[in-house]
């Protein structure tokens, strides 16, 4: 679901509902905001009103890239309508004997991820263009209350990718470093290829799960099955110790498993 916000005008101080309008997916919704105790955002689009409430409401509009002075035009190096630098998965710009890394090719917007482009690029730049940009496994965080981590494809992608897709989710009240740490919120959910077992994404919410996605992140990109992660020994008490209930999960259910099962 995306939503590109056009026009808001909302005020805590007047409390009073304004009305937007926003472009949802590929379709006209009218929205009105209403700020009282928190939010409430009522939507109306296919002559329905859907109506979410929370505690806050974040505009998230999107970066452009800070390439007006460049001259990148006048250079010949092609950009996209936000300003982007557009590359290959060498870092080459339209422009022979040009490269370009980081938050101006609008790519995976990470620092971490900025270094290893601009490594590739130096490196392509002195060395015949041999390497390649690949982000299939590139852990993501998101430093939440509780944290976000993802690696790997989600169940959509997977599906998209032609993958006879298998998903485990499992509650943190499951995972007995959450149940220590009286923080049960959230959940770990992991996506296997159905024939081969073989795991193809991660996804965390938990208190500590930034700190447990570099695990998985380990796992996909040493091609291990599920199977493979059920197995491994995992440290008691730990959070990542969730992946391994997660992939017992798909075939048993660890409720029934004494403490530390395998």
């Amino acid at each position: 679901m995306t939503v590109k916000l056009v026009s808001a005008r909302a005020s805590r101080r007047s409390r009073q509902s304004q009305v937007c309008a926003l472009s949802w997916a590929s379709q006209e919704a009218v929205a009105s905001l209403i700020f009282v105790e928190g939010v409430s955002l009522t939507v109306r689009r296919n002559g329905r009103s859907e109506t979410v409430t929370a505690e806050q409401i974040v505009v998230a509009t999107g970066r452009s890239a800070n390439t007006e002075s460049l001259g990148l035009a006048e250079a010949g190096v092609a950009q996209t309508p936000t300003g982007a630098i557009v590359v290959d998965d060498r870092m080459r710009t339209s422009k022979l004997g040009v490269y370009a890394a980081g938050d101006v090719t609008g790519k995976d917007q990470f620092v971490y991820m900025a270094a290893y482009g601009a490594k590739l690029a130096a490196k392509n730049a002195l060395n015949g263009d041999s390497l390649r940009y690949d982000n299939r496994v590139m852990p993501a965080v998101v430093f939440t209350d509780p944290q976000v981590g993802s690696v790997g494809l989600t169940e959509a992608q997977a599906r998209a990718a032609g993958h006879d897709v298998r998903t485990s989710v499992l509650s943190l009240d499951n995972v007995p470093r959450a149940l220590a740490a009286r923080d049960t919120r959230g959940l770990i959910k992991l996506v296997a290829d159905r024939g081969t077992r073989k795991l193809l994404g991660s996804h965390i919410v938990a208190p500590e799960g930034a700190d447990s996605i570099q695990t998985a992140a380990m796992a996909i990109r040493g091609g291990l099955t599920i199977d493979d992660l059920a197995e491994t020994i995992f440290p008691y008490l730990t959070t990542v110790e969730g992946l391994k209930l997660a992939a017992q999960t798909f075939d048993r259910d660890v409720k029934r498993l004494s403490c530390c099962a395998g």
